[in-house]
């Protein structure tokens, strides 16, 4: 929805002039609702547990779809409200079930086959899109309502799959016990609220924003903005806006590779640290940066345009980008969710609720400017930001990685040595 959204509506103020929806300005107050919604979400989670919470969040995505076959501007952005707390709580809760059952050895894995899950919807989507947009210019009435027909369709039956989700939650494990961590998926709202507010303040929680905020603008991008800028780009051919949905393809392709790669190697991974797979997702996406600067012009994002860039804009390396930039974002999430799971295990709702608290503001931001900020400022942008989020997400790792270290060496000096039971036995003969 959000890849087509944007030339979709386009579409419709063409059909009808009463109509003034836009997709950048939907897109920011989805993302800005579900920022702010993501302080309430632990306290909802509290009350509803996470399998009500995803039943919730599925509702308002519905809801959403929905709209689209009736357009109207205020139905537009009340629809974009509610999908925003919705989404706040779905992916909340999301977050909080998969930890709950998962465990240290299994995290990994299972963050990257439901990556892989979730973004086989971007590959099968834009694919059923790709097909239905061929050969048009003008995404005309009866398309539109085929499209969001089938979407429809598809995410009722996603909510009936929501409602057979097992309700089992990981026991704490005797270390969790014998060291005497709290455990916090316990606490009331209230409690659940100051406990979301005091992780926000920590360090590690401080340098993961900064990660946390370039995955919320590379998303805004790669969704919402790097596609609809190929299908504006009328030097791509005939076929410009049937290649909106085909981009979308290929990050969903990139997408569920990237999160099946790391699924299957989950255990290794963890072993080598997630470190170099965020150092992978940062170089492929910088690449991608410069190669999508050189094939698109600098107003693609404005509008439909005959401008080139410093080359004669390419589909396949527009395609090829599409696919980078989706293998990247799969490096940086899944590693995301690995590791707020594995460090967070206690607390993962907050964790989560300050990962896309954080994510979806930065998001949101980057909607709002979307409209303005050439293309050329934008990606200079999400290379600096993407510069200090690896960064800063290495810096948290080592640093774990060192207290790991650190407490080992602690149990081998504190555990007794022979020559130790022999002095003791010693003295107490004596």
């Amino acid at each position: 929805m959000g890849n087509i959204e944007k030339t979709i509506l386009d579409s419709i103020t063409q059909d009808d002039p009463s109509f003034t929806g836009d997709g950048y300005t939907s897109l920011a107050i989805i993302y800005a609702t579900l920022a702010i919604c993501n302080w309430l979400a632990p306290s909802v989670i509290t009350i509803t547990g996470p399998r009500g919470a995803m039943l919730i969040g599925g509702f308002t995505y519905l809801f959403f779809i929905v709209t689209f076959l009736f357009p109207r501007t205020w139905l537009l952005y009340v629809a974009s409200v509610l999908i925003g707390a919705g989404a706040a709580a779905i992916w909340t809760g999301q977050g909080n079930y998969l930890t709950l059952n998962s465990d240290a050895d299994t995290i990994s894995r299972n963050s990257g086959i439901f990556w892989a899950m979730l973004q086989c919807s971007l590959f099968f989507g834009n694919l059923f899109v790709f097909i239905k947009f061929q050969g048009k210019t003008h995404i005309d009435l009866e398309t539109r309502n085929v499209v969001f027909g089938a979407l429809t369709a598809v995410c009722a039956v996603g909510i009936v799959f929501l409602l057979l989700l097992r309700p089992i939650r990981r026991a704490p494990a005797l270390d969790d016990v014998k060291t005497d961590v709290v455990n916090h998926e316990n606490d009331g709202p209230l409690e659940a609220f100051k406990g979301a507010l005091k992780l926000f303040a920590t360090r590690d929680m401080i340098y993961l924003s900064c990660t946390f905020i370039y995955t919320g603008v590379e998303l805004s991008f790669f969704s919402g903005v790097y596609s609809p800028s190929i299908g504006f780009t009328l030097a791509m051919g005939e076929n410009a806006k049937q290649l909106v949905g085909l981009s979308g393809v290929f990050i969903g392709m990139g997408e569920v590779l990237g999160g099946a790669l790391f699924g299957i190697l989950g255990s290794r991974t963890t072993r080598w640290g997630r470190d170099p797979i965020v150092i992978m997702g940062y170089i492929i996406h910088v690449c991608s940066f410069f190669l999508i600067f050189i094939n698109l012009p600098n107003v693609a994002p404005f509008g439909d345009t005959t401008e080139t860039s410093y080359m004669d804009p390419s589909p396949y390396l527009a395609m090829f980008c599409s696919f980078l930039l989706g293998f990247g974002d799969a490096c940086f999430n899944t590693q995301i969710y690995s590791i707020l799971g594995g460090n967070y295990s206690d607390n993962s709702t907050s964790a989560f609720a300050l990962f896309k608290f954080t994510q979806s503001l930065a998001a949101a931001s980057c909607f709002f400017y979307s409209s303005r900020a050439p293309l050329s400022v934008q990606l200079g942008v999400l290379a600096v930001l993407a510069s200090l989020g690896t960064a800063a997400f290495c810096r948290v790792e080592w640093a774990g990685r060192a207290r790991a270290r650190a407490a080992a060496l602690d149990a081998i000096d504190d555990k007794p040595t022979p020559a130790t039971h022999l002095a003791d036995n010693a003295l107490h003969y004596d």
